[in-house]
């Protein structure tokens, strides 16, 4: 299989990648606080529809807790195996998660609508992990997954 079948883009790939989305580390998710945006409603949504959402916060160092879960401050510190990493960083910023992405290993790496870093995608896919770009979770787990 070549590294490219990681990217991907068609939509009954997307619907694999959400389907088998049971435990979800945020990188970059937003606290109560910030409920308004997306790196807090998505993760919300997520949860209410009885995905494991892992907080994985960048900023807000005081925090211990978002949506009732500890947070981890790097995803190599989260216990276990993730299906799925949502990330909600700028583009420029996701090189410096890449190293980090690779050595958890999640099935699968999503990056949020507005979010694309072909360079950071084309790296995860040659580790062999599945990338989507520039699409909303929680708009294509209402489509395929959800409730």
């Amino acid at each position: 299989m070549s590294w490219e079948q990681n990217l991907i883009e068609d939509e009954a790939g997307v619907e694999r990648v959400v389907k088998s989305a049971r435990r979800v580390a945020v990188l970059g998710i937003k606290t109560e606080q910030q409920s308004g945006q997306p790196a807090y409603y998505v993760p919300d949504y997520l949860a209410r529809a009885g995905v494991e959402v892992v907080p994985v916060p960048v900023y807000y160092p005081d925090v211990t807790h978002i949506l009732g879960k500890p947070v981890f401050r790097r995803l190599t510190d989260v216990p276990g195996e993730l299906d799925l990493v949502d990330v909600f960083r700028r583009p420029q910023d996701i090189d410096g998660h890449v190293d980090e992405l690779i050595a958890k290993n999640p099935r699968a790496v999503w990056f949020q609508s507005g979010i694309r870093n072909d360079a950071a995608a084309e790296k995860l896919a040659k580790a062999g992990i599945q990338v989507v770009q520039d699409r909303c979770l929680m708009v294509d787990h209402r489509r395929y997954g959800g409730r």
